[in-house]
């Protein structure tokens, strides 16, 4: 069995019931860890994933509300009594800034880590012939987008990461069978992506479902009209608002 849980799914402005964007792989050589948005230790356990029985860790960027939980997460493994390294994939910009994010805190108890850099369009085998691929996104910060897929088949999910709409990630999640895709901003906006714009990759991308991540029904627009503007986009697939927790069949 394969899954994504959506660990959060809201902006950099959290909702009350929406916590900063992050989501496990939960198959094939996971549980993998995307993005630390905070609470991570905790949401992991609510999510009935062992948080110390991590895999790796792969961060998409470096802006706060994507790596902020890096340092509590890697710190109460350690309390938890893992010793065993811990891999963290991502852009060599990413790292380091985690890296001297890790320096600045003097977080001198913490789980060992192996960093792992990635260039965009690199893959990561898992196991069962499962891949974790990666495009990099249009945003402010150097981003991977990423799609879990057995082999070179189509299928499987796609995650946008933070990005407005571009080739590389539209050829990254083409074929797909779910797209968890950014909508962040109500109209166009440089380095994001509206629910319409959304509706649109998906709709060129022939996606069964697509679920919306990186929103809020205040900060976007209510969900309804959110989901209507998905239609506008031209998607007539299955859309919907992602939860904090949900889980995602592959």
């Amino acid at each position: 069995m394969a899954r994504i849980i959506l660990l959060g799914t809201g902006t950099g402005l959290p909702d009350i019931d929406r916590g900063n964007t992050h989501l496990v792989w939960d198959g094939p050589g996971g549980p993998l860890l995307i993005d630390a948005g905070g609470s991570t230790y905790e949401r992991l356990l609510r999510a009935g994933v062992n948080p110390q029985g991590l895999a790796g860790m792969l961060l998409t960027h470096s802006h706060c509300d994507h790596i902020n939980g890096v340092p509590g997460l890697l710190f109460s493994m350690r309390l938890g009594g893992r010793e065993e390294p811990l891999p963290i994939y991502g852009l060599p910009a990413t790292l380091a800034i985690v890296r001297a994010t890790l320096e600045a805190m003097q977080v001198e108890l913490h789980v060992p880590v192996v960093w792992r850099e990635l260039a965009a369009g690199d893959a990561i085998a898992l196991a069962d012939g499962w891949q974790m691929r990666t495009a990099l996104t249009a945003h402010s910060r150097p981003c991977l987008a990423l799609r879990f897929a057995r082999g070179a088949d189509q299928g499987g999910v796609a995650y946008s990461a933070d990005t407005e709409p571009c080739p590389a990630v539209q050829g990254l999640v083409t074929g797909a069978t779910t797209l968890i895709h950014e909508a962040t901003t109500p109209a166009p906006f440089a380095g994001h992506t509206s629910p319409r714009q959304a509706g649109a990759v998906a709709a060129a991308a022939g996606v069964a479902r697509l679920v919306l991540v990186h929103y809020s029904p205040r900060w976007t627009m209510p969900e309804t009209e959110a989901l209507a503007e998905v239609r506008a986009g031209g998607f007539g697939g299955v859309a919907e608002i992602g939860r904090d927790g949900q889980v995602i069949e592959v």
